[in-house]
């Protein structure tokens, strides 16, 4: 027992370190999948559309529509937003259905680095992954990660893809109402389609514009568009 405790241990010390070393590489270097995006492939078999483009060439009501649509606290908070955690739970103890308030920090961790599913084991590791990200990667970092490994559609992964299958455009090249649009598909990018747009993906996209008129445009995330 004595020997098998030690060999978890040394288990355990490398994949700790091995994740830290991997997280404090992408800071630097765009990686060529997500996890999700390899996760997809093995399932379906079939090639997974995406393009990595820099945040500097994607057009800035871009990144503000996934975090009007999103996230909105993302500028300030700390990878979790305990406000509307609380707000999810107490909603759920009023009798509402139990929602979900993922950031876009979470959001990041789950398609990067983890499987598809629900469990425990992995929901630590998100908060795990969540945590290293925000530790070591600015908020330019995550929201360009974002932008680029998001599912937007079957098989369409990142806002360059998406904008070249659904508009025919560069992502730099975008409208808002594009933008919000591909936003507006987010919480279900299988079932809600940018290219069909439902009454209430419309409804949404509706939303999203008026959510970002009310953020004060692009300039509301201040530096991580310069």
């Amino acid at each position: 027992m004595q020997r098998l405790r030690r060999l978890l241990g040394i288990l355990l010390l490398i994949a700790i370190a091995g994740s830290v070393g991997v997280v404090l590489l992408f800071r630097w270097v765009d990686p060529p999948y997500s996890a999700v995006m390899l996760w997809r492939y093995a399932s379906e078999g079939g090639p997974q559309h995406q393009v990595w483009v820099p945040l500097s060439e994607i057009h800035p009501g871009m990144a503000l529509a996934v975090v009007a649509a999103e996230d909105q606290r993302f500028p300030v908070h700390w990878g979790f937003d305990t406000d509307e955690i609380l707000a999810a739970v107490q909603d759920h103890l009023d009798g509402g259905k139990l929602r979900g308030a993922s950031t876009i920090s979470q959001q990041v961790a789950r398609n990067l680095f983890l499987w598809q599913g629900r469990s425990f084991v992995r929901k630590g590791l998100e908060v795990y992954f969540t945590g290293l990200i925000e530790a070591m990667w600015p908020k330019q970092r995550i929201l360009e990660m974002y932008l680029n490994f998001a599912e937007l559609g079957e098989r369409t992964f990142g806002v360059a893809a998406a904008s070249d299958h659904y508009f025919d455009v560069d992502p730099g090249r975008l409208t808002d109402r594009q933008a919000a649009l591909l936003a507006a598909v987010l919480p279900n990018p299988i079932r809600y389609r940018a290219d069909r747009p439902s009454d209430y993906v419309r409804q949404r996209q509706a939303w999203i514009l008026r959510q970002m008129r009310n953020l004060g445009g692009p300039g509301y995330l201040g530096e991580m568009l310069d």
